[in-house]
């Protein structure tokens, strides 16, 4: 587990959280997977409505093509040794209501750091991505137009980054962050 430095003392599963490439191709099975998902479930939301949504598939599954058919040729190239793929949702309305929710997005952004923390802390690599055809992913699977397709992720077990092409290899390492003076301002905004 790579633990990244810090500037101010945080949780070591917060500091080790990054989304890493480098699969081993096993399988992961569902039991596993769970957890992930319920960590997801506790996650705070407005008005507690939890807007999230996740259609997932495991390796083994026949829905597998479904989901990595979505994914660019990029992501395709590494994705192909994950355990599972997740589509990520929000509800852009309340449930109880029907009125816009201004946090959906919000509120699944925190399902969803629940759910990667969960994987993290059981040695998994989970990886979210932006890089797949979000429209074919709405006909493909059906996606009613009061939700909002979010995301994807890959999670698997960790492998050597020599599975990975050379390109591929010298980008296996966490990424640097900002400082804080950069994203942080006290009172009102300033330019940076």
């Amino acid at each position: 587990m790579t633990i990244k430095k810090t500037d101010y003392p945080v949780h070591n599963l917060i500091a080790s959280r990054w989304s890493s490439r480098a699969l081993s191709g096993e399988q992961i099975t569902e039991q596993e997977l769970l957890p992930l998902f319920e960590a997801a479930r506790f996650a705070p939301s407005s008005y507690n409505g939890q807007p999230w949504r996740f259609l997932y598939a495991l390796s083994t599954d026949p829905e597998w093509p479904l989901f990595f058919n979505l994914l660019v040729p990029f992501n395709q190239e590494w994705v192909k040794n994950a355990g599972a793929l997740i589509l990520i949702l929000s509800r852009c309305a309340f449930e109880s209501n029907g009125k816009p929710s201004r946090t959906h997005s919000f509120d699944t952004g925190a399902a969803w750091m629940s759910l990667s923390l969960e994987g993290v802390s059981k040695g998994y690599i989970v990886h979210g991505m932006e890089g797949f055809d979000y429209n074919k992913a709405k006909e493909t699977f059906a996606i009613p137009d009061d939700y909002q397709i979010e995301a994807m992720a890959a999670i698997g077990k960790p492998g050597s980054k020599e599975l990975l092409s050379k390109s591929l290899q010298e980008k296996e390492v966490p990424s640097p962050r900002k400082p804080l003076k950069d994203i942080v301002f006290r009172g009102s905004w300033h330019k940076i």
